[in-house]
């Protein structure tokens, strides 16, 4: 058995990698830029370009924290026309323009060249100062309003790569240069974009993106989501991230928060209440089903049949408000709190535990009651049908020949091999447990994993739903091997030492 245990662990390491891979694949081709989201809008007014420029910093550091400055994956098929550095761009809209123009013209040379000097006149409006002095014959406001246009035309232009819309955003610019004298210092860095760009035009060199490029990065987007920003084995030395092998999944674009802090807040809600209701929703249904078996046709088995199928026709939200409105309702029975997983007032810090557990039972009721009445009819069914099957059998019917008690002949000899069908549903209890219930978490407004996995997607909260998809994908294979143990223990035939 712990042969088999361990050669189990070492499938799991590939099928981990396979899943960590399709994880890391989703969120890279994820809608929206992770950047835009994570940036803090800048506070309006002072001179131009302190907002972009504010936000300039803010992109260039929340893309260097989520790892977005690196290239992708270990390796990456090019054409000889792209750069291999053209990971740095921290605009994308700046890189997408510099990849049409690479597949458009394929020298990268002088489309750097032009972008370096893209860059000179953007940043040349910046130390544009208009005083009245500097803005006659014209009012303030309105050469003010002309360098925020010059400024704006000019960022723009680093992110076009269209040739009708790039000489309109150079005719802009000359006609503004050439009315407001203010503007003469950038005119020369006008003239030389505008002749870097065709010289860039002139030395297109289109055949370079037929000739196949294989290019290599030890370091890497995906490296460093997986094994973090330091030393990969010992985990030394990260700054930003620890990688998803040291339960490290990344920052939350909504709270901004590390989502291992959310997911261990919010999971323990969620395996507590799953749990707690699979021991209850087995302790129960096990003997139902049973008894169901053994007094098969009678008054017992036709009753038990059809509450069971009742309750598991009921649906939970529907179940959950009734309980609400009837039983933590103050105008008809007011016996537990409405909401909530504890006292909104928290407990005394020199509370004991039972007063503790006191106060938290009252809470706890009505949703474990939501949780766990719909697999009474299933598991309870599973468990008759299966005692039926073994019941047939020749080892069965032996064991009464021989006189033994009936209660020796079900427990003993036939529970046994019953169980088996009912193990391998619990495989899917610990999956299953991660995503918590949405609806019921929602209702008893419980802090679980359920609503944080529909928030997560409504929000486009990609790094909490690749984390949530990466952990319930080691679940599964917890529960699966979980459950061949437990077909080990439950059956003696079964042997896994071969």
């Amino acid at each position: 058995m712990i042969k088999y245990i361990l050669r189990r662990i070492l499938v799991f390491i590939p099928t981990l990698l396979a899943i960590t891979l399709i994880a890391f694949v989703i969120i890279i081709n994820a809608p929206g830029d992770p950047v835009e989201r994570m940036v803090v809008a800048a506070q309006a007014g002072g001179e131009v370009g302190t907002q972009s420029a504010n936000q300039a910093e803010q992109k260039k550091f929340w893309k260097r924290k989520l790892g977005l400055d690196l290239p992708i994956f270990y390796f990456s098929l090019a054409s000889a026309a792209e750069s291999d550095t053209l990971y740095k761009v921290f605009d994308k809209n700046e890189k997408q323009a510099l990849t049409r123009l690479s597949g458009i013209y394929g020298n990268w040379t002088q489309i750097s060249d032009l972008n370096k000097s893209l860059y000179e006149l953007n940043n040349g409006h910046k130390g544009l100062l208009i005083d009245s002095l500097s803005a006659l014959p014209y009012t303030v406001n309105e050469v003010k309003d002309q360098l925020n246009l010059a400024y704006f035309e000019s960022l723009a232009l680093r992110s076009c790569y269209d040739d009708a819309i790039v000489k309109a955003k150079f005719a802009i610019l000359e006609q503004i240069y050439a009315k407001y004298h203010v503007f003469y210092t950038l005119k020369p860095l006008l003239a030389e974009s505008e002749q870097k760009y065709e010289v860039m035009k002139q030395g297109a060199t289109v055949w370079k993106n037929y000739i196949p490029t294989l290019q290599f990065f030890p370091k890497n987007q995906y490296h460093r989501w997986m094994f973090g920003d330091g030393n990969w084995i010992t985990g030394q030395g990260n700054e930003f991230t620890k990688g998803v092998i040291r339960g490290d999944f990344g920052t939350s674009y909504k709270t901004k928060q590390p989502i291992s802090d959310v997911i261990a807040v919010k999971i323990r809600w969620s395996l507590f209440f799953s749990m707690l209701a699979v021991v209850l929703g087995y302790l129960i249904s096990i003997p139902l089903g049973i008894q169901s078996a053994v007094k098969r046709g009678t008054a017992f088995d036709r009753i038990t049949t059809v509450l069971l199928f009742i309750l598991y026709s009921l649906p939970g939200f529907w179940l959950a408000t009734l309980l609400l409105m009837t039983l933590a309702n103050p105008d008809v029975y007011f016996l537990f709190p409405a909401s909530g997983v504890q006292p909104v007032e928290g407990f005394a810090d020199d509370a004991s535990l039972w007063e503790r557990f006191q106060g938290t039972i009252p809470y706890l009721v009505l949703p474990l009651i939501c949780y766990t009445y719909s697999s009474f009819a299933f598991l309870s069914r599973t468990m008759r049908v299966s005692m039926l099957e073994i019941a047939g059998m020749d080892y069965i019917r032996t064991a009464r020949a021989k006189g033994l008690p009936e209660s020796s002949v079900i427990y003993k000899h036939g529970l046994r091999n019953a169980l088996l069908p009912i193990i391998t549903v619990f495989a899917n209890v610990f999956p299953a447990a991660i995503g918590g219930s949405v609806i019921l978490e929602t209702i008893f407004t419980i802090p679980g994993m359920g609503y944080e996995a529909f928030t997560s997607i409504a929000d486009q909260n990609y790094p909490m739903i690749i984390a949530i998809l990466t952990i319930t994908g080691v679940l599964t294979l917890v529960g699966y091997l979980i459950s061949d143990i437990l077909y080990a223990v439950v059956d003696p035939r079964i042997s896994f030492d071969k």
